[in-house]
């Protein structure tokens, strides 16, 4: 990817987000404001795209994904559900599309933090959700939303949700759609850090420059064991912590480096 890309380059250009990359940090800004940075299956692919192209770039250590104008995205795109309802196989696509996003994002080695800088509900929360680490501006609104208006969350907010924030208080979010302000995300578990709207581009870059410091392939590699947990049962996920920082501790020269930079009372250089 370019520096300051908003394009693939040869590629299609895209419509509906914005990209850029600039010292191994990628920003994916939904940038549709005027109808609140909808998900919509062209948005969703999108977002394919440019996660496809931060997976290929070995320089990219983190991205950050937030949204244009007062929203970070409210959802799916009414029109577009209209016509996807009438079409059923259609519709099983477009689910199975933001589902492939949403497990890439998780799985993958780079650290994404949605930086929600308004509102964010619906298929917005369902992206939040598959997010690393999540940073709100002060005036963010939070919620799920769907049943709202009689709908049900296709984009695993269901099942993300409650190993979020616990089983009563995702029922809560999802039956009542409600939407929450920041300081109780937080509270929720649903929000890390929050930050006055006034200097939130700002604070989120001073937030990931913090994440820059550290080891490369440590951010990774914890991240990889704390996704492990979720899915493995205790004495299986302790097995396997023990293999994972053997051989990261006896093969890669960053976690000999952080010892020796503790010990001489200096900075990390890490390798990666």
């Amino acid at each position: 990817m370019n520096e300051t890309s908003s394009s693939r380059g040869a590629g299609e250009p895209f419509r509906n987000i914005q990209v850029q990359v600039h010292k191994r940090v990628a920003t994916v800004r939904l940038a549709r404001p005027a109808k609140l940075n909808p998900l919509d299956w062209a948005t969703i692919g999108e977002l394919q795209r440019a996660v496809s192209d931060i997976e290929a770039d070995p320089s990219v250590a983190i991205a950050v994904i937030t949204g244009s104008g007062r929203s970070f995205s409210a959802g799916g795109d009414l029109d577009g559900y209209l016509r996807l309802y009438r079409k059923p196989r259609d519709f099983a696509a477009f689910l199975e599309d933001f589902g492939r996003l949403l497990e890439t994002i998780e799985a993958s080695r780079v650290i994404y933090v949605a930086a929600v800088n308004g509102i964010c509900v619906a298929g917005g929360l369902e992206l939040l959700l598959a997010c690393d680490l999540v940073l709100a501006s002060a005036e963010a609104r939070i919620g799920d939303g769907h049943l709202n208006y009689g709908q049900l969350p296709g984009g695993g907010g269901s099942q993300r949700l409650p190993r979020a924030i616990g089983t009563l208080r995702a029922k809560f979010l999802i039956l009542t759609g409600k939407t929450i302000d920041a300081a109780e995300a937080r509270e929720m578990g649903l929000v890390n850090l929050i930050f006055p709207a006034e200097s939130f581009d700002e604070d989120v870059l001073g937030f990931v420059g913090e994440l820059m410091s550290k080891s490369r392939v440590g951010l990774s590699g914890a991240k990889h064991l704390v996704n492990h947990s979720a899915r493995s049962a205790l004495k299986d996920g302790l097995r396997h912590e023990l293999d994972f920082v053997h051989d990261y501790a006896t093969s890669h020269p960053d976690a000999m480096e952080g010892l020796l930079a503790f010990r001489e009372k200096r900075k990390p250089g890490f390798a990666s």
